[in-house]
């Protein structure tokens, strides 16, 4: 049930008007629980007050069937709990694989693994970037001396390219397993706030504690990690189908008896192997844009109407989205700063990141479009867009991971910047025409959305807001095919694609939830719907 209720508001007064809103009094209430919460902004301009829309979860007596209770069932306002199910199926069918090779550490991968482990499998996780510690020191000497490690980066290595996000947790309330991937997660350590707030942000330090509380735990299910460890081909068997022998590594071959593909969104020398050995793939439709920076101070002015509202709320997030334009702001990072979001040479992606108090100052978000390939597209035609902007992006730049900047302001007039400010991306900024970079259809919708999105908060589009980089890894620009109930890849009796990289989630939690539902389906436990 949804209840609209002042910021603040005390438990006992979330339980009376739910328990009203059923024909019950608070005593009478066999549970309660706060299923989501969000920040409802609208009028406070006009002098409202922000308030939340709370959902509650209600436990009622069977015998109770009230009035009040059939009124909000038949309008809608109160409906049966959606029903979770667990991380481990309660009943196995049939002998699963015993073996079982994971190919990355991000939440694909993981909530693949663990769900395996725990039922007895004997699961291997390798990983071609290096554990959570190690990846930290070279992301320190990728700053230090401007030359990225192609193996250990933002994008590999323990948990994958969301380790270095702000641990967005953005959820869906219809999926019946991601109640039990958020169990894991606040038992390893993330705030209990992720089991409710819409637009849970972790913050990447409480993320990195998180995911060694994760590793931990799995190593204690019996899960093998092998860090620094690249999938450079796959032993295969022919008959009726491919079948997986084993997975050839950098440190040796890992015999198998199924293999969970988890590689993420950008191993692109990984899809043109997997490619050579028959994995079928098609172009999809994939995300591309530009990161935009402004003081902190003006997104919370902007949203709130009274920058004193922070102390209540935090700092201000934002997301926007010109509808009728194909433009839309996406990973917005409040109090946050801009990274550099490469694993090789000679290319240039942004990202952005911020640490659970979101108190750097800035704020910051990706303003992105939809690239859809034309028909007939080759497989990698995305990829090979992706790899052209980022080439461009660097050279703009000026070689040396500089990126390139413009006003926002310059950017809808088509204008070089003469100068841009501060901005929080590590190696500087270069002055730069970035409109003139994307692609003559992009740059169009991002001009009009910029437009809209200025008469929402002012002061987005003018000239304290800073347009850095390109932003092109914000999904994956191709699909592995993959057999919709059994969940192989094509042509193959035991190699399962997974998450973000395979094209089929977008972000930590469906991510997260499409390995734990490729689990249930190598245990024999496949009787949930797809959600494809």
């Amino acid at each position: 049930m949804g209840l609209v209720v002042p910021i603040g508001a005390p438990l006992e007064e979330l339980m009376e008007a739910a328990a009203k809103r059923i024909g019950l009094s608070r005593e009478e209430l066999l549970g309660f629980k706060i299923a989501r919460r969000s920040v409802d902004l609208r009028g406070q301009r006009g002098g409202r007050e922000p308030r939340f829309v709370v959902h509650a979860d209600c436990t009622c007596p069977a015998e109770h069937g009230g009035k009040a209770l059939n009124r909000s069932i038949r309008s809608g306002k109160v409906v049966e709990a959606p029903v979770s199910q667990p991380l481990t199926p309660a009943r196995i069918v049939g002998k699963p694989p015993r073996r079982i090779v994971v190919v990355g550490s991000g939440p694909a991968g993981t909530f693949a693994a663990l769900p395996l482990a725990l039922s007895g499998c004997e699961v291997t996780v390798l990983d071609r970037g290096g554990p959570l510690e190690e990846r930290g020191r070279d992301l320190a000497a990728f700053h230090r001396g401007r030359v990225p490690n192609p193996e250990s980066n933002l994008l590999f290595g323990e948990g994958g390219a969301g380790t270095y996000s702000d641990g967005k947790l953005y959820t869906r309330s219809d999926d019946p397993l991601e109640a039990a991937v958020l169990n894991e997660l606040v038992a390893a350590g993330a705030p209990e706030e992720i089991f409710f707030d819409s637009r849970a942000h972790v913050g990447t330090d409480k993320l990195h504690d998180v995911l060694l509380a994760l590793r931990a735990r799995m190593e204690a299910a019996g899960v093998r990690f092998l860090w620094r460890t690249r999938m450079d081909d796959l032993a295969l068997r022919h008959s009726a189908e491919r079948e997986v022998e084993a997975v050839l590594t950098t440190q040796g071959e890992l015999a198998c008896d199924a293999v969970v593909l988890a590689t993420g969104h950008s191993a692109r020398d990984s899809w043109g192997q997997l490619r050579e050995r028959g994995v079928e793939f098609e172009a999809k439709p994939f995300q591309v844009g530009v990161r935009i920076e402004h003081p902190q101070e003006l997104i919370d002015e902007g949203r709130y109407g009274d920058v004193g509202l922070t102390s209540k709320l935090g700092a201000a997030s934002y997301e926007l989205v010109a509808k009728g334009v194909g433009a839309h702001t996406f990973c917005m990072c409040p109090g946050g700063r801009i990274v550099a979001s490469v694993q090789g040479e000679g290319v240039l992606c942004t990202n952005g990141m911020s640490n659970s108090t979101h108190s750097s100052g800035w704020a910051n978000a990706a303003v992105v479009g939809t690239i859809r390939p034309p028909v007939g597209a080759a497989p990698f035609w995305g990829m090979a867009l992706q790899e052209e902007l980022e080439r461009s992006a660097f050279d703009a730049g000026g070689g040396d991971y500089t990126a390139p900047a413009q006003l926002a302001s310059d950017f809808m007039r088509g204008e070089k910047s003469s100068a841009t400010p501060h901005t929080t991306y590590p190696f500087g900024t270069r002055p730069a025409r970035i409109d003139a970079l994307l692609p003559e259809d992009l740059r169009a919708r991002l001009v009009d959305g910029l437009a809209r999105f200025h008469e929402q908060i002012p002061g987005f589009a003018g000239d304290v807001g800073v347009m850095v980089g390109v932003e092109t890894r914000s999904s994956g620009p191709v699909r592995m095919s993959r057999h919709p109930e059994r969940r192989t890849a094509r042509g193959f009796s035991n190699l399962f694609p997974v998450g973000e990289g395979a094209g089929y989630a977008g972000g930590i939690m469906t991510s997260a939830t499409d390995g734990v539902r490729t689990a249930h389906v190598l245990l024999g436990a496949h009787n949930q719907d797809q959600h494809e």
